[in-house]
């Protein structure tokens, strides 16, 4: 049996506990890990792992909130992992959701595991897909915002934080505000510095440790920031 899946049900176990194990255990095949070498040891290969692991479990609990998988979020999922994983891998991972679907997540556990071993960073990016995924049939349910926000506060995401992502999403007149975690009476100085302060929390360089395709997907959450300064330059006429 290969030492990859072993190196991945432990880092499972230790994260997620049996649960965690499963997915660790199927995910260990996944990554080039060479027994003979310490290249497992990498703390890049770990913490992407890491990340890995927490992504797909997020992915059961909101495909599992509203008591029913739709396609069109089958299809982003499926999107996703083959344009961030390759098709080889994508399969695999899709086998190990098929499976973590069918049993009773705890999302308070989920959360609290979560929160000690992943960067705020790294929670941001995944809550960032959590409402992707949720808004995948260009609607996001109720029960899928629930859950989504018992696990963002579970994770130790802020409220501005929350909003702020949230609004990338389910849009109102004060989306553009709220990505900049900023009232509309802001002046203009604040909302440069709300600016400058949201563009640098979400710099696709705080998930150095991605690779090249997830760090594309990285890149979106810091898009939506600057389109939402230049929304509210050109609204209220600033330079």
């Amino acid at each position: 049996m290969s030492y990859k899946k072993w190196i991945g049900g432990g880092l499972g176990w230790l994260f997620f506990g049996p649960i965690g194990g499963l997915i660790g255990f199927a995910l260990g095949s996944l990554f080039d890990i060479d027994p003979n070498k310490a290249e497992y040891t990498d703390t890049n290969k770990v913490r992407q792992g890491e990340f890995t692991a927490s992504l797909l479990v997020l992915i059961a609990a909101i495909m599992k909130a509203d008591g029913r998988i739709l396609k069109s979020e089958l299809n982003f999922v499926k999107k996703f992992l083959v344009d961030n994983f390759g098709e080889a891998r994508a399969r695999q991972m899709l086998l190990v959701l098929r499976d973590m679907v069918k049993k009773d997540i705890s999302v308070s556990q989920i959360a609290d595991d979560i929160k000690i071993h992943l960067n705020y960073s790294s929670r941001l990016q995944l809550l960032h897909f959590m409402f992707g995924l949720a808004a995948a049939d260009g609607y996001v349910d109720p029960k899928e915002l629930e859950v989504i926000k018992q696990i963002s506060f579970g994770i130790g995401i802020s409220s501005t934080d929350y909003d702020s992502i949230k609004s990338m999403f389910v849009k109102d007149e004060l989306s553009s505000y709220k990505i900049l975690g900023i009232s509309p009476d802001a002046t203009d100085d604040e909302i440069k510095k709300a600016y400058r302060k949201m563009a640098m929390k979400y710099h696709p360089d705080k998930l150095s440790y991605l690779d090249e395709k997830m760090k594309k997907t990285a890149e979106e959450k810091f898009k939506k920031v600057n389109e939402a300064y230049h929304q509210i330059k050109k609204m209220r006429g600033m330079k």
